[in-house]
This record gives structure tokens, sequence and C-alpha cells, in this order.
């Protein structure tokens, strides 16, 4: 019962922290974004977004897998922390430098000759970053997300007052790319001063090979999922232009901002925790049906929200000049709606240590979704937004059914869990869209429309669904003391 009680106890409090990190940190950067789009032109962030793909790839084959393999190795040791923090050290360098030669080609496949600077320069990010693995990863198995979230407060602030004035300062896409690495390297400054970990002077191939037999699974995994969420800004990149993509990305990190960052949350927080009891199926199901219950009664009834207040929060925030992004975002907040069903259910895979389920599984989406991007083309940019919709779903389908093979959690058994507060956002919806059109001005529509869709929100669930209200109400109570 203690053990129980702790463990509640330990996953309330990290969330609570989790969710201080991730909004404190992105809501920053958000704002940042916001006011530097006054200043920068959507094509400035066109080519950033060209080279998402080229750092996230990066950073997916430098951690090659090994943060979730300390995670879940339970004995793990000092040497296991400086044999991984060698490798990072090690990988980060040959990627820079394999992408410095490579910078001419990528310029010349988008056809902007600015790009071979931009990349050379905006990639040593990646060096910087492998040196703040370890000690970020030792945080997230103690469940210390308070000092994370420090660390990311100060480096989104101080980096976000640096590419405001280098914007306005009319440095271009250079304010991006200055923003980005001085974001990294306090990120990195700020986990030594707080983690105070030294590595040990040693690489242990016997504690490499442990943990790469178990994230080397992960890491193909991880990359095919990268590749698919940027395979979208290549195309556009390549196919229409530099203006749409801005369009598409600003689109994209609306969407993703309240979806992406709570799963994230409930993700970093439910892996170590659920790790915990990896070897009672009983007490997994339930705390993973609880999860599932918590993050969608929170994420429903924002993305719909977010769809529903669209327009006005982005003439607002971005100006009319990016007009464009409203149609995107409304879309592709039906995409992200889904996506944290999606991680959880692959955390699942990774506590049982089923990382050879995780690839099949992400092979087997990965070819979905590109045949899906493939026939969307010929629509436009809607279109292959509409096209991700239709993946998400998919991709929830399948994930669930290899769940069910490991806890016996059936996909009816987890629709139940979330339905309830999918048609009561849904509703909820459909009250503050019919109010917003009755109200004029851009900042009246956003905080009226925000204040009914909260009172709705919480009446209905109060009324339609009292278990789940009972339990958003614990868990506020708890999260209080």
């Amino acid at each position: 019962m203690k053990e129980k009680t702790s463990l509640k106890n330990k996953a309330i409090c990290g969330i609570f922290w989790s969710a201080v990190e991730r909004f404190l940190s992105q809501g920053i950067q958000f704002v940042v974004t916001v006011i530097m789009a006054r200043f920068l032109l959507p094509s400035d962030y066109g080519m950033v977004g060209m080279l998402a793909i080229v750092l996230q790839l990066s950073q997916t084959l430098m951690d090659s897998g090994f943060t979730n393999a300390l995670i879940r190795y339970k004995e793990r040791t000092e040497i296991d922390y400086s044999t991984v923090f060698f490798f990072n050290i090690l990988a980060s360098l040959v990627i820079y430098f394999l992408i410095f030669f490579l910078a001419p080609y990528i310029s010349w496949f988008y056809k902007i000759g600015q790009l071979v600077e931009i990349t050379r320069i905006l990639s040593i990010v990646i060096v910087l970053n492998s040196f703040a693995i370890i000690p970020k990863t030792k945080l997230i198995i103690a469940v210390d997300f308070k000092t994370q979230s420090k660390v990311s407060f100060i480096a989104a602030l101080v980096s976000g007052i640096i590419g405001i004035w280098a914007a306005y300062l009319d440095f271009g896409v250079w304010a991006l790319v200055g923003q980005t690495l001085v974001n990294g390297l306090l990120i990195v400054v700020l986990y030594a001063y707080f983690c105070r970990w030294k590595p040990l002077w040693i690489f242990s191939l016997k504690s490499f090979r442990l943990l790469f037999a178990f994230g080397s699974k992960l890491v193909l995994a991880n990359i095919l999922n990268t590749l698919y969420k940027n395979l979208y800004a290549i195309v556009i990149g390549k196919k229409f232009s530099s203006v749409d993509l801005g369009f598409y990305t600003r689109a994209e990190q609306f969407a993703q901002f309240p979806s992406y960052n709570l799963s994230a949350i409930i993700s970093r927080v439910t892996y170590p925790i659920l790790s915990l009891v990896q070897n009672d199926n009983d007490r997994l199901s339930a705390l993973y049906r609880k999860y599932v219950r918590l993050s969608s009664a929170f994420i429903f009834p924002l993305m719909i929200l977010l769809i529903v207040i669209a327009q006005p929060l982005v003439l607002l925030l971005l100006t009319e000049k990016w007009i464009g992004v409203v149609v995107l975002l409304q879309i592709l907040c039906l995409d992200w709606m889904f996506d944290h069903l999606s991680s959880i259910n692959l955390n699942l895979l990774y506590v049982k240590g089923r990382s050879d389920l995780a690839l099949r599984l992400e092979v087997i989406k990965k070819v979905l979704a590109t045949g899906i991007l493939l026939l969307s083309i010929p629509w436009g940019i809607v279109g292959m937004c509409w096209g991700r919709v239709m993946y998400s779903l998919i991709a929830v389908y399948l994930n669930t059914y290899y769940t069910e093979s490991l806890i016996k959690l059936s996909l009816i058994r987890q629709m139940r869990d979330i339905l309830p507060s999918f048609f009561l956002a849904l509703i909820m919806g459909g009250g503050t869209w019919y109010m917003i059109l009755l109200l004029e001005g851009e900042i009246v529509q956003i905080v009226v429309g925000s204040v009914i869709a909260l009172l709705l929100y919480g009446t209905l669930l109060y009324c339609f669904s009292r278990s789940l209200f009972d339990e958003i109400w614990a868990v506020i109570l708890k999260i209080k003391r």
C-alpha cells in the first residue's frame, strides 16, 4: 500500500514539475516566436524549417536509444552513464563534420544558396546538445523535473531575449540561428551547474553492448518517426516555396503546442513510473488507463478550442500576413489531438522491453504514412494535412493493437476510456463556436471564447462524466497540496 501511494505521489509531483518545465520553456519560446514573427518573414522560418530534419535526425542518431535504455535498466552504474556520455560526444562530432561537408548538397536540393552557411553554423547545436543528454537523463530517472524546469526556463528566457533583439536589428534568419545556439549553450552550462555530475574517464564495451542491444531497435524506430515528421516539410519546401513552408511550420508549432507538450509531460513521467511496475500487468494496465483518461480529458478540449479560436488567434498574434496559417492550423489540430495515445502506447512497449515490437510497428506505420503522403500531394498542402489526420487515426489503432497483445487491454476498452471526454469536447467546441460568431474583436473572441469553453466543458464533465470529473479534481487537489 505504501509503495502504491509512493508511486502515486511521485507521479503527481513529477507531472506537476514536468508541466511547469514544459509550459514555462515552451511558453516563453512560443511568445518569443510570436514577437519575432512580427520582424521576420515567413521565408526566414521556412529556411530554418528546411533544416529541421537534419537537426532532429542528428539528435536521434547521437542518442541512439541510450536514454531510454538507461531509464529502463534498473542496474545502471556510473560506468554506464560515462560510456554513453563519451559515445554521445563522439557521435555528435562525427555527425557535425558529416553535415558540414554535405551542406552544399542540402543547399542545392532546396536551391537556396544561403543554406550552406546556415546549415554549418546551426548544426553546432548538435555538439552542444551531446553534453546535456546524461545530466538530463539522470534527472528524468530521479523524476526531478523541478531542476529541469529551472534549466529550460532560464535558457529559453535569455536566448529568447537575444533572438528578439537580433530580429529587431534586422538580422533576419540569423536571429533564429543565434537564438538556437545560445539556448543550446545555456542548457549545457546550466545542467552542469545544477546537476554537478562528472563522468568517469572510462568507456566500457560491455556496458555499450548491453545498452545498445535495447537502444539500437529504438533508434531505428525513432529515425523512421523523425523522417516521417519532417517529410512533409521536405516535400513542401521542395515542391512549393519557402513562404508556404513558413505557413506550414507556424501552423505546426501552434497545433503541437498544447498536445505535444502535455503528451511529453505525461510520457516523460509515466515511462520511469511504469518501468517500476513492469512485471505486474494488473497495476501496469490500471496506471496506463488512468494516464490515458486524464491526458485525453485535458488534450481533447484544448485542441477543439484551438480549432475554434484559430483565426482570431493568428490575426492577433501574427498579423494579417500570416493568415495562410489558419486553415492548416485547424486541420493539424485534429492530427495532434490523438498523438498522446500513440505516445503512451509506445511507452508500454518500451517498459516491457519490446523494442523489437516498437521497431516493427514504426516500419508498418511509416510505410502507410508515406503512401498517404504521396497520394495527398496532388491535393496541395491542405490535402497533405488531411492525410496526416487520416494517418494519425490509423496509428492509434495499430498502437493499441500491440498494447492488447502485451497487457490484454482491448481497443474497445481503451475507446471507452477516451470517448466521454472526446464527445464532451466536441459539444463544448460547438457551443463555443456559436458564441464566438456573436462577438467582435480578436481579443474579445479569444478571451470570452476560452472562458465559455472552460465553464461549458467543466459543467458537461460534472453532469455527464462525474467519475472523470472527480478523478481530475483529485489530481488538482493533490498538486495544490
